[in-house]
């Protein structure tokens, strides 16, 4: 397979993976809220993916490594399909609370063993290859997939309606339409080469996943260059709750009614996801003029000062505007981010590095959430948004070990 074959596959695996996530956003709440769930049910039945993700992130990244990513990405696309077959028809918080445990199962096997596929089948082509050129690629198709599909859900809902189908439910039959299409698409697109050691059964696999984790473990306390990404991860969970929570609150108290910031949050969130997109799109520019790990170093001090513009601004045009800044930045951040690190390890840990990248924002994100919306609450919004940005900014520094390597250290095959 030529570099190109293999980044013309990954952008259409990418589309197909994300289109159905936008379709499924803006019904994510309203949906069992529709079925009879209240609020506070439906968000902890939702809780339950992040434990399930948690709990299984560094397994099944050692998994991907020791059985192979086409497996994975195929047991994680039958989870996936059985997780919205079960959602088309689920009505009470059990049922949904299994939907969320399933797409738990799911997130956990399909986080990381189709970038992997991607590194290593461009790799394998050409191992001078710039990565990021095709990951930048790939955080484009993301955005684009995900901004587009929630507009497609909001239009659905607002002109279809399939005789005796719930208006609601009609957006998942989408959705459930993309999945059985995913499926096919990666039995027919994913071609890896031969286990290393000729090992492809599961059992086996499952065996090896102790020593592979065990092994990319030690990779990652040895390198200065992995610990300090793994410490832009903690900065970068952190902050995240900014943008991702705070934001409308801060929203709703410039434009007097929560009422008012959600009919500005709906439009604003798709724009926000389509300047990621293009955010993801333009980096390489930068990067083809003064390197991944330069341009890695000023990203966050960007989206770190967009997070405290959005704190300190006096009206809503400043926050939205911000905003949009900020997720241009979190766009471009993401595949140059992904970069530094494949270059630190080789195919035989590449999953199991990024699942432990992986693992590390969602504490941190999760003692975000708490101690800044305790901010929020004792202080001000605007002031627990511009803490937020600061520990995000602090993530800037924590790159230079990254542009010392890049200097001196070729790509690893």
């Amino acid at each position: 397979m030529t570099g190109a074959q293999a980044r013309n596959r990954y952008l259409f695996l990418l589309f197909l993976r994300w289109f159905p996530v936008g379709l499924w956003v803006p019904i994510v709440v309203l949906l069992p809220l529709d079925r009879g769930l209240t609020l506070a049910e439906a968000g902890l039945a939702a809780s339950l993916q992040g434990f399930v993700v948690l709990a299984l992130e560094l397994p099944t990244g050692g998994l991907s490594d020791s059985w192979g990513r086409r497996p994975v990405l195929l047991l994680s696309s039958v989870v996936g399909l059985a997780s919205v077959v079960l959602l088309i028809f689920a009505d009470s918080f059990a049922m949904f609370a299994l939907v969320w445990v399933l797409q738990g199962i799911y997130r956990a096997l399909d986080s990381g063993p189709l970038e992997s596929w991607f590194v290593d089948a461009t790799l394998a082509a050409d191992p001078d290859a710039k990565l990021e050129r095709g990951l930048s690629a790939g955080g484009t198709v993301a955005g684009v997939a995900i901004g587009t599909g929630a507009l497609v859900t909001s239009g659905i809902v607002a002109w279809v309606q399939l005789p005796g189908v719930p208006t609601l439910v009609q957006p998942v039959l989408l959705i459930l339409a993309l999945q059985v299409a995913g499926f096919a698409a990666l039995a027919l697109l994913v071609r890896e080469a031969p286990h290393p050691n000729g090992k492809r059964s599961l059992l086996a696999s499952v065996r090896d996943v102790p020593k592979v984790i065990a092994e990319g473990t030690r990779i990652v306390r040895g390198s200065r260059v992995l610990l300090c990404l793994l410490g832009v991860s903690l900065c970068w969970g952190f902050g995240m709750v900014t943008f991702e929570v705070l934001m409308p609150v801060r929203l709703s108290e410039l434009v007097g009614s929560e009422e008012q910031a959600a009919a500005l949050t709906g439009p604003v969130s798709a724009a926000a996801w389509f300047v990621n997109a293009l955010g993801a799109a333009a980096i390489t520019l930068l990067t083809a003029r003064i390197g991944v790990g330069r341009t890695a170093v000023l990203l966050p001090l960007l989206q770190g000062g967009a997070i405290v513009v959005m704190g300190l601004a006096a009206g809503p045009a400043g926050v939205i505007a911000a905003h949009l800044v900020c997720y241009a930045a979190h766009g471009a951040r993401g595949p140059v981010g992904m970069t530094l690190l494949h270059r630190e390890v080789t195919s035989a840990h590449r999953s199991t590095v990024m699942s432990i990248s992986s693992m590390v924002w969602q504490p941190a994100g999760a003692l975000g959430q708490i101690l800044l919306t305790l901010l929020a609450s004792g202080v001000s919004t605007g002031i627990a948004i511009v803490a937020g940005g600061v520990v995000l900014a602090l993530a800037a520094p924590l790159y230079l070990p990254a542009v010392r390597a890049e200097r001196r250290q070729p790509t690893p095959v």
